[in-house]
């Protein structure tokens, strides 16, 4: 029983995908500088977030499960979830506006802001996920390091695509509120427990490139791919929970900063409507809007012309 734990070795060195997030660090790390002598400074707990992502991607492909991962799925599988959920996940949570402002300059990434919208950035990410795990695909990265690199650097960008709705600093789509929220996590979730369940329950060997590790390792291909999707399952339901709990938070949130709000404004006697101070709130804007009602700046909502 030791042998195989012996076999684990060391960490790999995968230049190609590692350098990457080298670069990110870097570009990071000056922008955040940037902002900090113009007393602009990027909140800590954000930098921490951004630098966290970076450490949970370098330690996965750098790490001896990232030697695994070529004879085992479910290996593979657990990276690809470290990289590609909570890595991208926390890339997002470290970003905010000043720090894509340079970026956004540039009038054609600027355009690329449109991958964010969540009618885009669910099947953009859904595809992604999906082809990668067709069997021609999936193998032929393990296979070659380019297509390796590529698959890693695709999961984790459209896994970040993903996540920008839900905690990106961009505008969202003014219909996107706490229940369409609610039903773009049931829908990455469901999305996820269908291949899960295909994993778990599927009676043929998907991918028989792992024949050879499988074999070392004494695990058969049909238990492979079922713990597989099994950890797939499992994560996906630890991250829905988180997610729930933090919508209901966020919910709850928002619904006594929009009463403060219509409480500040009967008290100036400035008209502020509830869907006004809903709307501001759930963009992000509720401080904006007591500062303009604080100053008496705040201009009535315009209404069409009768008749």
């Amino acid at each position: 029983m030791l042998v195989p734990f012996a076999h684990l070795g060391g960490g790999t060195f995968a230049p190609l995908q590692l350098a990457p997030a080298a670069l990110a660090g870097v570009l990071y790390a000056l922008r955040a500088r940037t902002l900090a002598l113009r007393e602009r400074p990027v909140p800590t707990a954000r930098q921490i977030s951004w630098y966290a992502g970076l450490v949970v991607i370098v330690a996965t492909l750098a790490s001896p499960l990232a030697h695994v991962s070529d004879e085992l799925f479910l290996a593979h599988m657990a990276e690809h979830l470290l990289i590609a959920d909570i890595g991208a996940l926390l890339l997002v949570l470290g970003l905010t506006g000043p720090v894509l402002q340079p970026i956004l300059r540039i009038r054609a990434f600027d355009r690329l802001r449109i991958l964010t919208h969540p009618l885009v950035a669910f099947p953009l990410w859904a595809v992604d996920f999906y082809a990668w795990h067709a069997p021609f695909l999936y193998q032929a990265a393990v296979r070659h390091s380019a297509i390796h690199a590529l698959e890693h650097a695709m999961f984790i960008t459209c896994g970040a695509l993903m996540w920008m709705p839900l905690f990106g600093p961009l505008p969202k789509p003014t219909w996107f509120g706490n229940f369409a929220r609610l039903l773009y996590i049931i829908a990455v979730r469901l999305t996820g427990a269908i291949l899960a369940n295909v994993l778990v329950w599927s009676g043929g060997d998907l991918y028989p490139l792992y024949a050879k590790g499988e074999r070392y390792w004494g695990v058969s291909a049909q238990a492979d791919q079922s713990v597989a999707g099994a950890i797939m399952m499992i994560e996906g339901s630890i991250l829905t929970i988180c997610l729930f709990g933090w919508l209901f938070m966020r919910a709850a949130s928002e619904g006594e900063q929009r009463q403060e709000l219509l409480d500040l404004a009967a008290a100036r006697g400035v008209e502020l409507t509830d869907r006004r101070a809903a709307r501001a709130v759930s963009a992000g804007r509720g401080d904006e809007l007591r500062r303009r009602i604080e100053s008496g700046t705040l201009a009535a909502p315009t209404r069409p012309p009768s008749g």
